[in-house]
């Protein structure tokens, strides 16, 4: 197991590094290296339940989707597709883990930053507009199941899956705006560190349930 983690760590620095700094060569490598390192690494935790092959699947549909934003910008809407699939698989297996427990509080914030969000890049979305609004509410309802899961239970399982959702929120935000709106120089490291951060959390949490 000790491997198989400082594996994924490397690739992801590398990756992170990459978007940062390095050749377009060595992010495309690694990001899918780091996806697959991530999946080896959750299939060696030590006990899986049903719900938490999910999150398998979840990291397939992932690297499913990044390959097709390799592709011409038609295949876009496939890989929204598949980011969303994702982000279904990994809210039903968190949902799975939850009580029948419901804090107001909660939904209505994640709903505020949803119409920040959307209504900062609407009229930038074009043909786009629609799936990506789709995108941006199933990543919201994501962190909706792992903040109640979290508030509910609190514990080092539930803490790592609500980063990690909470990474991944913050990777598509700062993505969308960035890419929408105005771009900085540090933009696609943010992106990258918060979407491999995002993941690994997720993962690590199949090591404390």
């Amino acid at each position: 197991m000790l491997w198989s983690f400082l594996a994924v760590l490397f690739s992801g620095w590398l990756y992170v590094d990459a978007s940062y700094r390095g050749p377009q060569w060595q992010r495309w490598l690694f990001k899918p290296v780091t996806l697959l390192l991530l999946v080896a690494w959750a299939w060696q935790a030590p006990t899986l339940n049903t719900t938490d092959y999910l999150i398998l699947a979840g990291l397939v549909a992932t690297l499913v989707g990044d390959a097709l934003t390799l592709l011409p910008r038609q295949q876009m809407l496939y890989a929204l597709g598949a980011f969303f699939l994702s982000h279904l698989l990994y809210t039903i297996s968190f949902a799975a883990h939850m009580t029948m427990s419901f804090f107001w509080p909660i939904p209505l914030t994640f709903l505020i930053i949803g119409v920040i969000v959307i209504g900062v890049i609407w009229s930038k979305l074009e043909e786009l507009r629609w799936p990506i609004c789709t995108l941006i509410g199933m990543t919201l309802v994501m962190n909706w199941m792992a903040a109640e899961n979290y508030f509910f239970r609190p514990t080092d399982y539930s803490f790592s899956l609500l980063i990690g959702a909470g990474l991944l929120l913050l990777a598509n935000i700062v993505w969308f705006i960035t890419h929408y709106r105005r771009r900085f120089s540090a933009d696609s490291a943010i992106v990258a560190a918060c979407y491999f951060a995002g993941h690994f959390m997720i993962v690590r949490s199949l090591w404390l349930y």
